[in-house]
């Protein structure tokens, strides 16, 4: 029988941490029709020779709501491999919405997510105001690439309660009312539903985000749904501190588990070599839920990011920063920035060591200021003893008289290589944390798994091909019931990645682009050695570019 797609002489890795073998692969009506040695012709033929045949990738954690209202290929995800996307993490989205309460949903993106307001305000199409209406407005765009949902419940509680949602828990109507919503959209299709409870995710005018005040009763409401349905996940941002598990933390997560009946990912599982053994002593704490379906989440790339300091995100859990994200004007923040107060709050709350203050590995990347040029590509520390100040004075000083416009870099937490190797190999760790269509103009980690593939399996050797392309594929994909693709087996859809083994990879440190709405800036990361992604059949990258074919849809629980 002739095939729509014939790929041939490739290696195939199957997703399922099987060994390698020599094989072709067949496609017909987007769907795996034949592996093996292949003699019938088809009417488009890949040779694969020297390449890695394996299923697309899923990547589990991103933020892509409002992107693909202008951008249906969800790039850089899409120079990667990635043939499906999850969105609707940490408790924040734009579905659903009423007309009234945009603005507070693009705040929220603006603060949690680090997305300009001005890019959000052009780019957001609204042609919804229902979750179930938000999934078909998805799918009528005939995105590039799948789109797996989670409904985060910020935006429920806010279309039940409006306002007060920020300010307290739900009652017994509104909880019935927000369960019920919560309902439609597993039933539309979503894969569960997702929250924080992290104090630096703040919203609208510096509030928490809404889905932080949900009681006890409310989550247990919620969870049951999944578990009345048997199915879907709960995704949720719970260490306060970065890779630090704490004992009610610990009892969240088991109330979760026990109230779902399902499996729950949280972040943000981080190696910090400022607490050396964080990350060994949550996994102890964790055994018992991770028993449960419990899966900690973690990424392979070192964290490098940008610092904005109109938008600081990097510092939102100080408590003594959330005068400067209540008013976000530029008056307002060079005189909080300027505050002796301030500053000596922010001493106080260093020294406590709330998160990571580690002046070294902050270093000052771009000024706007002439005479300033000189501090580029130095360390606040460095700046600070030229200057013969402390830090917290050298830097805030810096960024007065650059008119808030500087831009520092910062390397934090999964530094240590043989750490990273021992996550890696912990099969109970879920990768991702790609944060795709977040903080766009501090980092960009979206590319994490060319970096997998060429950091950590290729150069280190620290894991072999197989399992890291499972842990891209299958591993997601039996986490959130994606029950037809992450695997190389007949009948399945046909999701497909061809990789050079030995070119694939991506910097950690991402590239400036000016192509979001409105010419807004935003950090890329590209891909090497993506050789071909195919989506239900049809090949949307090849050679290093997007094709502008269209394969994808919107996946349904």
């Amino acid at each position: 029988m002739p095939y729509d797609l014939l790929i041939k002489n490739g290696t195939v890795i199957d997703g399922t941490g099987a060994p390698s073998f020599k094989a072709d692969v067949a496609v017909k009506d987007g769907q795996i029709a034949e592996i093996g040695r292949i003699s019938d012709g088809a009417d488009k033929v890949i040779d694969a020779a020297d390449c890695v045949v394996a299923p697309g990738f899923i990547d589990p954690h991103t933020h892509y709501d409002a992107q693909i209202c202008w951008d249906g290929a969800i790039t850089p995800s899409s120079w990667h491999g990635v043939t499906s996307a999850v969105l609707g993490n940490c408790g924040v989205g734009i579905a659903p919405c009423l007309p009234e309460s945009r603005e507070v949903a693009m705040r929220d993106l603006v603060s949690v997510e680090a997305i300009a307001y001005e890019v959000l305000d052009e780019g957001i199409t609204w042609d919804w105001e229902t979750f179930p209406q938000y999934l078909d407005a998805a799918a009528a765009r005939n995105p590039t690439l799948n789109l797996a949902f989670l409904a985060p419940l910020t935006p429920f509680r806010h279309y039940v309660m409006g306002a007060e949602s920020m300010e307290r828990a739900a009652t017994t109507e509104e909880t019935i009312q927000i369960r019920d919503l919560l309902s439609e959209a597993i039933d539309a299709g979503a894969f569960g539903f997702s929250s924080t409870i992290l104090n630096q995710h703040l919203g609208y005018k510096g509030r928490p985000l809404a889905c932080r005040n949900a009681s006890r009763d409310e989550l247990k409401a919620y969870s049951n749904i999944l578990k009345q349905r048997g199915k879907g996940a709960i995704e949720v941002a719970l260490t306060r501190q970065i890779g630090v598990l704490d004992e009610d933390q610990c009892d969240l997560l088991d109330f979760l588990l026990d109230e779902s009946g399902r499996p729950v990912t949280f972040i943000a599982l981080f190696d910090r070599d400022d607490i050396p053994e964080a990350v060994r002593d949550t996994l102890r704490r964790a055994a018992p839920m991770i028993k449960k379906g419990a899966r900690p989440q973690t990424s392979p790339l070192p964290l490098t990011r940008e610092i904005n300091m109109r938008n600081p995100f990097s510092f939102a859990a100080y408590p003594s920063w959330k005068r400067i994200f209540e008013d976000k004007s530029l008056d307002a923040q060079k005189a909080a920035y300027a505050d002796p107060n301030f500053r000596n709050a922010f001493r106080g709350d260093l020294e406590r060591k709330i998160t990571i203050s580690n002046w070294d590995r902050i270093r000052l990347h771009e000024t706007q200021n002439p005479e300033l040029k000189r501090l580029e590509g130095h360390t606040v520390t460095e700046i600070a003893r030229m200057d013969g100040k402390d830090e917290v004075d050298g830097f805030l000083d810096v960024v007065i008289a650059d008119n808030l416009a500087c831009e520092f870099t910062v390397s934090s937490f999964n530094t240590r290589p043989d750490r990273m190797q021992e996550l890696l190999n912990n099969e109970s760790i879920l990768i991702g944390l790609g944060d795709g269509g977040a903080h766009l103009d501090m980092l960009c980690d979206s590319g994490y798994p060319t970096y997998l593939l060429g950091t950590w399996v290729r150069e280190r050797q620290a894991i072999t091909p197989e399992e890291g392309v499972r842990r891209l594929t299958s591993d997601p994909a039996d986490f959130f019931g994606i029950t037809d693709r992450g695997r190389l087996k007949e009948g399945l859809a046909a999701d497909i990645c061809v990789y050079d083994p030995e070119t694939i990879g991506s910097s950690n440190r991402g590239e400036r682009r000016f192509d979001l709405p409105g010419g807004g800036k935003r950090m890329v990361m590209p891909s090497r050695g993506i050789q071909h992604t195919i989506v239900n059949g049809t090949q949307v990258y090849a050679d290093g570019a997007l094709t502008g074919d269209v394969g994808g849809e919107v996946l349904r629980s």
